[in-house]
């Protein structure tokens, strides 16, 4: 994909007989009853320029077209935005297929981290890998979250909690973001867990992410978000304070993990941080819920984390209904979620979080959008925003949750461009 990427002409682009487009609407996230408001056109036609931007919507016949176009018949299908998975730790070394006996057996996953494994486990992998392993490796499973649908992707660096290894975390991040077509948002998570080296002198490796390490990387431009693990045995309330803090004066928007196995306050500083996003949250509590709907803070769910975790699922339904706007990602990783399907994901926040169709798109697209800072360009269909979108295997918006573990993606454009087909595409999508 990458050689197809690089040097292409854009194009014009008609897509035509679509039988149902459904998008959210507008450039900020959704909360509350307008999670679930997203507009329905039966068929529909849309224009989009050679500069990737949508310039007409319109419903029956399709427009003729001039000049260099794609044409594309949708064959009276579903046509949604690209997804956006707003929660990833794309780049890692090696896999923990090992320790899933142990979670078999019962350890947790602190336990686990204490006996050495867990982050460290990956830490470990991580460093030993060059640069060009990682993006090589993280640009394989970019492919496969292309085929799903997905255009857009947060990546955590976080497995190499050294300068070295995430300055080359986030420099492989920056790669495949230009090598495209899959759209990067880069996140700096050096906060992710203590190394073993610092166990001892937990406040000198404070010193160095908040007066040495943060600085020099938003100076290089490599992230433009900062992100704390805030967990008992990880980093407390305000350790967590302090380092997004410092993020925050050298211009990174903070996020923050919090309340994933107990509620230590963390999602309770989102207001007064500014946090664009608080992620995981299955533990959070009726405070915390208070705290994101007063700061307009994204709750960033990951309903695998909970399946393969065996732990409880965030409580989406009371953060929806006290207007909080909820996203809903894939948490991909080698030890939590060794998944990337946000497909998969989509059926288990409508089944397991009691999302409508509705509401689940809006927590795939415009909120996953707003949760990375793209709202303003991406995550609906909207004339001015940038032409993402996916057609599916579908007729309807329900079709996708209903169909579990079904890759219903047909065709997936980036930008006006297709950049993905799947080879069981159905003959009526024809270009």
């Amino acid at each position: 994909m990458k050689e197809q990427w690089q040097g292409m002409t854009m194009k014009k682009l008609l897509i035509h007989n679509i039988g149902l487009l459904a998008t959210p609407e507008g450039k900020t996230a959704r909360g509350g009853a307008a999670q679930g408001k997203i507009r329905k056109l039966e068929n529909a036609w849309l224009l989009a320029n050679e500069k990737g931007l949508i310039t007409e919507i319109g419903q029956g016949p399709a427009p003729d077209t001039f000049g260099v176009f794609t044409v594309i018949n949708a064959g009276g299908r579903l046509v949604t935005p690209g997804l956006v998975d707003a929660h990833t730790h794309l780049v890692f070394g090696g896999w923990r297929q090992n320790e899933f006996g142990l979670k078999l057996r019962g350890a947790s996953y602190l336990e686990i981290l204490e006996a050495g494994g867990g982050i460290l486990s990956t830490v470990k992998a991580t460093r030993a890998a060059t640069e060009e392993e990682l993006a090589e490796k993280a640009g394989k499973a970019l492919k496969e979250m292309l085929s799903y649908g997905v255009t857009a992707v947060e990546a955590k660096s976080g497995y190499g909690l050294d300068r070295e290894t995430e300055l080359k975390q986030l420099r492989a991040i920056g790669r495949l973001n230009q090598e495209g077509p899959v759209e990067l948002a880069a996140t700096y998570l050096g906060a992710h867990a203590l190394p073993a080296e610092y166990k001892e002198n937990r406040e000198e490796y404070l010193r160095l992410l908040t007066e040495e390490w943060i600085p020099e990387i938003a100076r290089e431009g490599l992230a433009e978000f900062c992100d704390v693990f805030c967990e008992k045995g990880v980093f407390m309330a305000e350790e967590t304070r302090r380092i997004l803090e410092a993020g925050k004066r050298h211009g990174l928007i903070p996020k923050i993990h919090a309340d994933e196995i107990e509620a230590i306050g963390g999602t309770e500083l989102t207001a007064e941080l500014g946090a664009v996003s608080a992620e995981h949250l299955i533990v959070c509590q009726e405070s915390g819920i208070r705290a994101l709907a007063a700061g307009g803070t994204i709750a960033c769910l990951l309903p695998m984390t909970s399946l393969y975790l065996g732990a409880a699922f965030a409580p989406a339904r009371e953060m929806i209904n006290a207007g909080v706007p909820v996203a809903v990602a894939s948490d991909f990783n080698p030890g939590s979620c060794p998944g990337l399907n946000l497909q998969l994901a989509m059926t288990m926040a409508c089944l397991r979080y009691r999302l409508t169709p509705e509401e689940m798109l809006t927590a795939v697209t415009l909120n996953g959008a707003a949760a990375i800072n793209r709202a303003d360009r991406l995550g609906s269909l909207e004339v001015g925003k940038q032409a993402d979108m996916v057609i599916w295997k579908a007729e309807d918006l329900e079709y996708l949750p209903y169909r579990l573990g079904s890759n219903l993606a047909d065709v997936v454009i980036k930008k006006s461009e297709v950049v993905w087909v799947n080879e069981y595409c159905h003959p009526e999508a024809a270009f």
